[in-house]
């Protein structure tokens, strides 16, 4: 059985983690904010204060603990480029099943009989 006491320190450190998240993020887009225009990387979408809430910072290394001050990891993507990028990050670790085995390459000339076809319409 778990005592309210466990509980309420669980809660204590998840919320903890969460504000230290939440001062993390807030300082590195603040720096990236500054550092580059408000335009996404991907699309060229211009942003003006009504709409930055939907331009977001990326870790072009996905790091999100790798934050040097000059901003070399990130780079200002809108939600939907963003959205994109992780999906494409997330499938590319799948990798390709087809690797393992070698090409041959093509096998099937289309043109191999051409000559003779060309010479019996003259």
């Amino acid at each position: 059985m778990v005592s309210d006491r466990s509980g309420s320190k669980l809660d204590r450190v998840v919320a903890e983690a969460r504000r230290a998240r939440d001062q993390r993020e807030k300082g590195y887009r603040e720096q990236a904010l500054k550092l580059y225009p408000w335009v996404c990387g991907r699309c060229a979408r211009e942003f003006s204060r009504e709409n930055l809430r939907e331009l977001t910072v990326h870790h072009r290394d996905h790091n999100h603990d790798n934050n040097p001050s000059d901003g070399s990891n990130w780079e200002l993507l809108c939600l939907y480029c963003h959205d994109n990028e992780h999906s494409r990050y997330i499938d590319s670790e799948y990798g390709d099943a087809a690797t393992d085995r070698q090409d041959s390459g093509a096998t099937h000339n289309p043109f191999a009989d051409l000559a003779t076809l060309l010479k019996s319409k003259k």
